[in-house]
């Protein structure tokens, strides 16, 4: 039998608990160089910390970057478990706006299209977005249409802490230490680069930070950020002829430069992609954010090179410091880290079959914190959170998808 029977009680912490979260403002903020990256991710932060003491955690700690711990303590006479992790981040994406969310949930969804906003008419399509008709019959949490939702991922951070707590309350659940810990910035990429594996004791560990039920994943892409900055002149344009460099005008060039099929939109599996996040220009200067991404090393390491050398062709149309650009490394493919230890997605793989669960073994098309702790030596894969379209308006998660990797986490852990 599952170590899980929800009954109502439960189900209503598990969304009042995430409801809770998605309302505190979290962005964080790639601008930054504190951790976190934004002051207001404190506020979640604090929350947190204090939550995992009001449930009965053991050795919380909240560090001075934010970063949070907490122990369920063994229950076992002869402890010969080892000590599993769970972990999520806290933060939301800065690609969409996070503040004033105003979560709105659908009980017994009946597969139309939901307007989200009746005063703007925005509405979630279930002719657009397909997945929605996986969902009837269950209880959906969207957004208003005005910010994303959070679901990535303080669905993750309300599953893990409820499964906490849900442990504590039920003692005959036999099981060894569990550690559970929660970063800022994952958005930004720095989600686990403060974060101390010596502490956190565990032998391996679990992201709750996927998709849609049943993904379980233990490759990732290969990532870095760059900037290119390009400096432009401003003259008065009644005395422009000859003089004026405009970097707005500059900056779209050179965006025309990276190839247009390799971008997010359209690529798909193990395909890699140059992705402009965001483009600041006026005439004096500009800068373009891009995020690279390939799953395979030495095509990684051919993407950097080859936007290196497009800037400095640029530089040879327009001259020397005309731009310049700095690469920075975000995380790397985990998949290597996995060798010999295949039975830590294994256990996963069988709590999930134990919930009624088919495992969708996959490569995410991005990354995890867990990316960055498998090679700092906690082996970290990632499970399922359930949200649905993240980072931006459309995003929703099912409650019963929550409660299903709620149900995980149990599985995993039962001794």
């Amino acid at each position: 039998m599952s170590a899980i029977e929800f009954n109502p009680l439960w189900k209503e912490k598990l969304l009042n608990r995430f409801l809770t979260y998605v309302k505190i403002y979290s962005t964080s903020d790639a601008e930054s160089e504190t951790t976190p990256s934004t002051k207001r991710q404190w506020d979640i932060a604090n929350y947190i910390a204090e939550e995992l003491k009001t449930i009965g955690l053991e050795e919380v700690s909240i560090d001075e970057n934010g970063y949070i711990m907490g122990y369920v303590p063994s229950n076992l006479e002869n402890n010969d478990q080892p000590t599993i992790g769970f972990i999520s981040h806290y933060d939301t994406s800065p690609d969409f706006s996070g503040e004033n969310v105003k979560p709105q949930v659908w009980e017994n969804y009946d597969g139309s299209d939901l307007v989200l906003n009746q005063t703007t008419g925005f509405t979630l399509s279930s002719s657009k977005f397909q997945s929605l008709k996986k969902y009837v019959g269950q209880t959906l949490i969207t957004t208003d249409g005005n910010t994303l939702l959070g679901a990535d991922d303080k669905a993750g951070c309300a599953e893990i802490v409820t499964a906490a707590e849900y442990l504590i309350a039920h003692p005959e659940i036999k099981h060894g230490r569990i550690a559970v810990g929660f970063t800022p910035d994952e958005e930004i990429g720095r989600g686990a680069h403060k974060f101390d594996v010596a502490k956190f004791g565990a032998q391996f560990a679990y992201t709750m930070d996927g998709g849609e039920v049943g993904e379980l994943e233990y490759e990732n892409f290969n990532a870095a950020g760059a900037v290119v900055k390009i400096h432009g002149l401003s003259v008065h344009p009644g005395y422009a002829y000859g003089k004026m460099i405009n970097a707005a005008l500059l900056a779209s060039e050179f965006a025309q430069m990276l190839p247009a099929n390799e971008t997010p939109a359209t690529t798909k599996g193990f395909d890699g992609f140059y992705h402009l996040m965001d483009l600041n220009a006026d005439i004096s200067e500009a800068k373009l954010q891009y995020i690279i991404r390939d799953h395979d090393a030495d095509k990684f390491e051919a993407r950097k090179k080859f936007i290196e050398e497009k800037v400095a062709e640029f530089n040879q149309k327009h001259g020397e410091g005309t731009a310049e650009i700095e690469i920075k490394e975000q995380y790397r493919n985990m998949k290597q880290q996995f060798e010999g230890k295949m039975y830590i997605i294994e256990r996963a793989a069988a709590a999930m079959k134990e919930a009624g669960i088919e495992p969708k073994i996959k490569a995410i098309r991005g990354g995890t914190d867990g990316a960055q702790l498998s090679y700092m030596g906690l082996p970290c894969p990632n499970i399922f959170a359930g949200g649905i379209n993240f980072h931006g308006p459309y995003e929703y998660v099912a409650l019963e998808s929550m409660q299903k990797a709620m149900e995980v986490i149990l599985n995993i852990v039962k001794a």
